[in-house]
Formats: C-alpha cells, structure tokens, sequence
C-alpha cells in the first residue's frame, strides 16, 4: 500500500540507540495527531487507474500532468498515483459520508531530482466532506495540526493565497509562520508554502454520484519529506532516500 506502518518496537532500550528514519517519525505523528481529532486513516494502491488519479478529480484530458513528463504510465492506460488525493476519490466513491480522513503514502512525478524534489516522495492527503462544510473547517483543521507538529504551542500563523487546482475551487496555496519560542530558528518569523488545499470541485462530488448542492468538503495534500525538512531543518530531500545510515542515526525515537 506503500503506508509507512506506524509500529513501534517493545524494546525501549534498543530505540534509544537505534535511528528511526525521519519519514516514519513523521507519519508516526501526523497519525497520532489526526486520531485525537477524530480522523480516521485511509489506504489505497499505488499503482491507480487513470479514472481515481485524474477523472474522478475533474482534471481535465488535456491537463499537462497527464502528460509523460509528469506521469509514470503503464501499457495498459494505469498509472503510479502522483498524489494521494486518489484515495480521496476512492472514498468518496463509497458515498459514505460524513468523512474525515487522512492518508500517507508514496507518490510519483517524472520530474527532474534536485535538492528540492524528487521523482518519489510522501505526501499526506486529508479529506473532510459532509453537510456544512466551510473553508473555516479547513484552517481549523491546518492551524491544529501543524501547531502540534512544529511543536509550537499554538504560536503559529497560516494564511491563504488564492491559486487553481481542478478539484478544489476556490483553490488556495497555504503558508506558515511559526513564531513560538520553540519554533526551528530556522522557521520562526517566516512564511514558509506548505502545498496546496481548498474546498471540494462539485464536480467530484457529481462524478461520486453525490449531490453537491447537499454535500461539501475540503482537501489538503502536503509533501511529507517538505514537513519534515522544515522540522529538522534538512537541507536536500535527496537525503530521505539514498539508504544512509549515518543520516538515519541521527534521528531517535521518542524515549
């Protein structure tokens, strides 16, 4: 399912010595922090149809991540999801709503490696759909999570930029500010562009075979490598993924 299993071992002792590598950290948190606010954790394949990973989204034929330079295409027309949003489309295909959910996993993008991406990463989705659903509910949700995570005590900021995306409209890029004591000195006092988020397309709920005149929602989708990066203050995603152990040392788990 390419979900990092949050399972810690009985051995405490052994923790304490041995590094637990900063991607499992992090979702071991996002996981835990989502669960106190009542999400529940959702899983879908990596391999994904074209119809989950771009129709059910009411991306359009001709949107270029479609394209071979964007996209990982298999002969028989599937695809590696390039986001987890996919499972979100899933779920809602369930129609089973209310929904509050999360996922984590692996994702695509035939892009070019640099210190900043990579053509494999994480990415954390969240979908929260149901009756009486606001944009407010979304910063709410936003400003909970990553105060717990950055450890800031509530001393962080979030704001909105207007931006597109084809299953969100209106769509927004959203921005932190961390500006607690015990924020990275790194991050405190600066905006920092998280991912991208916004109120459900109705079209996503019309190909769902749900009413959006009846149903609203939000969604977010954040690179989980990005987070952590901004956590630790890790200067090259490259790092997450070359497999050495001198870099994965140096990140305990919690005593």
């Amino acid at each position: 399912m390419g979900v990092i299993l949050c399972i810690m071992t009985k051995d405490e002792e052994l923790n304490r010595k041995v590094g637990i590598h900063p991607i499992t950290s992090a979702t071991r948190e996002f996981v835990q922090i989502f669960k106190e606010m009542g999400f529940t954790v959702g899983f879908g394949p990596e391999i994904e149809t074209e119809h989950y990973n771009f129709d059910a989204l009411n991306v359009p034929k001709d949107h270029p991540a479609r394209d071979m330079q964007d996209t990982f295409w298999f002969p028989d027309g599937r695809v590696l999801r390039t986001h987890c949003t996919s499972v979100t489309s899933r779920h809602l295909d369930n129609g089973e709503l209310p929904i509050r959910e999360i996922s984590i996993g692996r994702t695509y993008r035939n892009e070019a490696t640099d210190m900043t991406h990579e053509a494999q990463f994480h990415q954390i989705d969240c979908l929260v759909a149901g009756e009486d659903i606001t944009m407010a509910n979304l910063k709410w949700t936003l400003n909970t999570w990553l105060s717990k995570y950055f450890g800031s005590d509530g001393s962080s900021e979030i704001r909105f930029r207007p931006n597109f995306f084809p299953f969100v409209e209106p769509g927004i890029e959203v921005d932190m500010r961390l500006t607690g004591e015990d924020a990275p000195e790194k991050l405190r006092g600066k905006w920092i562009e998280l991912g991208g988020a916004g109120m459900l397309h109705p079209n996503v709920f019309k190909t769902a075979g749900l009413d959006p005149k009846k149903y609203r929602g939000f969604a977010f989708g954040f690179g989980v490598e990005r987070l952590a990066m901004l956590k630790h203050a890790i200067d090259d995603i490259r790092l997450f993924h070359n497999g050495d152990l001198r870099f994965i040392n140096q990140f305990k788990a919690d005593k």
